[in-house]
Parts: C-alpha cells; sequence; structure tokens
C-alpha cells in the first residue's frame, strides 16, 4: 500500500500538506465504513485504499461490511436496477428479506463511531438504530438515482432521510431530500497495481499469458458482466465496425459478491459470441489488479457502453493511461469525458460503431483523445482530491451545518 507522501510528485506537496492539515482536526474521531462486499466493484477498490490513508494521517477509520444470503442480494440487486430506472418486479416479500436482513446485521456491528459512513442501498436501512445526537450519519450513494423507478425510491427515502447529509456523485443525482446534499466525484488510486505504470513488455506479456493475441488492434471493455453495461450492444457495434476496421474485441469482467445475475449475463455474452475467434470473453477474480492494467494498456481503444452508469470507474482507469475511451453519454461519464476532447460520448450502438471505426483509422486523433484524457483525471480523479473532500465532509457533518446542497 502507498504512503501518503508517495502521491507529492502527481499532485504536489502542497495537497498533501493540506491533508494532514484536514486530518488534524480530526484528531480522536472514528469513522466507520459500512458497505455490502469486500471484494468487487469500485466501492471494494476505493475503501480498500482509501482506509488505510486516512489512518496514515491519524483519522481513526474502519471498515465493515454487512452479512446477506443470496435472496437478499437478489432483492439489492433488484433495487439497483430500479433505482437506475429500470422496470423491476418488487414483491413485498422482497421488501421483507431486505428489513430482515438489516435487523440481522444490526444485532451483530457496533455503530458507534463519531461518523457512520453507509455505501449504497445494501445498508441503508441500518440507520434506523441511530440514535438521536450521539453520532452522525452519512449516506454514500454511488449509483446513479437521478430517475429511479418511484416504488423502490420511495421505500428507500424514508431510511435516507434519517441521516445527516447523503454523498452523491454528480449534481443530476440529486434529489429532494430534507437534508443535505454533497456531491463527490468518485477516483483511482494513481499508485494502485490497476494503475500504477507498467513497461509495454510487462504489460504484453501479462497480456499474452491470459491467451489474449495482440497480432490486431484490441478493442476492449472492462466491466462486470451486467446487462446495464451493455456487454451484447458492444459485441453488435464490434460488429458493424468490423466491416471496415480490422480489429479484436476483449470483453472482460467479473463477479461481486452482491451481484447474482452475473453470471447468468457471463453465459449470455458467451453465446453471442461463439464461434467468432475475433471476439474474446475472459472472467477474471476481483483481485486480477495487474492483469487488467496490463490489458488496459495494450489496447488501441477502450469502451465503456453503458446505458445506465454511476460513475463509471473503469473510463477513469483507461483515461489514466492514456487510452481513447469511447463511452456511453449516462450517469457519471459526462463528467470524465468531455466529447471529442478527452473522450468520445455515445448514445446508440450505431454511434459506438461509428466511433470505433474512426478512432481505429485515425491513431493520431485517438492518441490526443488519450492525452487529454490522462491529463483531465489528474487534475479532478486522483485519490487525493477523493481524500481531501471526504475529510471536508466529516468535519462538515460534525458541525452539524444544513445547507441543502454542498459542494467541495
Amino acid at each position: 500500500m502507498a504512503r501518503l507522501h508517495e502521491y507529492a510528485f502527481l499532485v504536489g506537496e502542497q495537497a498533501i500538506g493540506e491533508l494532514e492539515t484536514l486530518a488534524s482536526r480530526l484528531a480522536g474521531k472514528t469513522v466507520l465504513n459500512v458497505n455490502s462486499t469486500a471484494v468487487g466493484g469500485g466501492v471494494a477498490e476505493i475503501l480498500n485504499r482509501m482506509i488505510p490513508l486516512l489512518q496514515e494521517l491519524g483519522v481513526q477509520a474502519s471498515w465493515d461490511v454487512i452479512k446477506g444470503g443470496e435472496a437478499f442480494y437478489a432483492v439489492t440487486k433488484k433495487f439497483h436496477n430500479a433505482l437506475h430506472g429500470g422496470h423491476q418486479e418488487i414483491t413485498p416479500k422482497d421488501y421483507q428479506v431486505y428489513e430482515d436482513t438489516c435487523d440481522s446485521n444490526l444485532d451483530r456491528l457496533t455503530l458507534d463511531a463519531d461518523i457512520v459512513f453507509i455505501h449504497d442501498p445494501q445498508p441503508a436501512a441500518l440507520v434506523k438504530k441511530r440514535q438521536a445526537s450521539r453520532n452522525r450519519w452519512l449516506w454514500r450513494c454511488h449509483i446513479d438515482i437521478s430517475r429511479p423507478q418511484p416504488e423502490a425510491w420511495e421505500f428507500l427515502k424514508p431510511y435516507v432521510e434519517k441521516y445527516d447529509a447523503a454523498v452523491v456523485s454528480s449534481p443530476a443525482f440529486a434529489q429532494k431530500l430534507p437534508i443535505p446534499q454533497i456531491v463527490i466525484a468518485p477516483s483511482i488510486d494513481p499508485l494502485s497495481d490497476k494503475n500504477r505504470d507498467l513497461e509495454e513488455s510487462e504489460a504484453r506479456a501479462i497480456v499474452e499469458k491470459l491467451g489474449i493475441p495482440l497480432d490486431k488492434p484490441l478493442v476492449t471493455q472492462v466491466s462486470r458482466f451486467d446487462r446495464l453495461k451493455d456487454p451484447l450492444g458492444v459485441i453488435e457495434a464490434f460488429a458493424q465496425a468490423r466491416r471496415s476496421a480490422d480489429a479484436r474485441l476483449l470483453l472482460v469482467g467479473g463477479s461481486a459478491d452482491d451481484d447474482p445475475e452475473g453470471a447468468q449475463v457471463y453465459q449470455e455474452v458467451l453465446d453471442r459470441a461463439k464461434g467468432n475467434p475475433d471476439i474474446l470473453i475472459r472472467s477474471l477474480p476481483p483481485t486480477s489488479h495487474v492483469e487488467i492494467n496490463a490489458i488496459q494498456r495494450v489496447s488501441a481503444l477502450i469502451l465503456q457502453k453503458s446505458l445506465r452508469e454511476g460513475f463509471g470507474l473503469t473510463v477513469a482507469e483507461a483515461l489514466w493511461k492514456g487510452k481513447p475511451v469511447i463511452a456511453g453519454a449516462v450517469g457519471g461519464i459526462p463528467q470524465q469525458i468531455v466529447h471529442q476532447h478527452s473522450g468520445v460520448l455515445v448514445h446508440s450502438i450505431e454511434g459506438a460503431a461509428y466511433w470505433i471505426k474512426q478512432l481505429l483509422n485515425n491513431p493520431a486523433y485517438a492518441r490526443k483523445l488519450g492525452e487529454n484524457g490522462r491529463e483531465r483525471v489528474r487534475e479532478n480523479f486522483l485519490l487525493t482530491r477523493h481524500l481531501k473532500e471526504y475529510l471536508l465532509t466529516f468535519l462538515y457533518c460534525l458541525k452539524g451545518a444544513g445547507e441543502e446542497m454542498v459542494r467541495l
């Protein structure tokens, strides 16, 4: 794990000093993070990198994970899709499974930290245990709830309203709530195994060991096997683009403990790609960070053709590596990509196909997009900025201020 001073060459000594000054004002305070999975997905990745840095700064930060069975994660997957705006049949039994699982976790967890920081819908109902004025509670929503299915949001909203504040990734995700909403974009860690520099020879050796040939330009999407990431749409876009651009498509992803649909979507992708030697599918363990790093670095183009998205950290990861990115204009992706400057935003399969052809056939333009994208990530989406805004949020929360919308 990188130490704080190791980030100074990227962000400057002044930024490190600001973090130390802010953290000193939290001396003796405890912060407990709670989410639904220890591995797999962006939330777990961020917490894995964030908690040690908070501890190094002297903040007494910790992290716990709720426990749930298959039925609970099937329900919370429905919630996830519904809150993103998809139609889901959520039954009274589903709501009861959610309530019962949260109640069982209330018996197990100790939630008496000065700040209890709850991540996403899965553990949101834990707030029912809070005792007035004894500590502060923050709800961090990592998904796009700008157009939720009404029934799902009306169930979750009374819990959210019990928090002292909600943290969202974009102003567009804010809902009408009686509590303050704080805008904090997620981040990547430039020194993690997934994002640190790799020599080209090392990256190529790793990728070849995975059985991925590099004799053609590689067009890659790195995502969980999830319908909202539209892997079947990616295959169709590639099929259209391939008529005038010779390349190979790679869909690479894995599973998360709280996503029971992954295996089914993975099989659908395998079935669609069957018999095409220029479409490769790889399912990797959630700890395959160096492998993902290498794959992104040897790719000619990176896709993230999401239909719904929270923030889309795979976009920032690819941009950081100087890669041209073609991505769906949804969720937090437009915060990262300025169209035709730091990447390309698309709205359809046909649009994705068009830009795959354009960028494969114009490598100089593709390279310029990648250069601009890396600089945009350096300025806006690195872990140290994220850490600073969390520290400011903790201080704000402890102070008990009450603006409706907070920009840090």
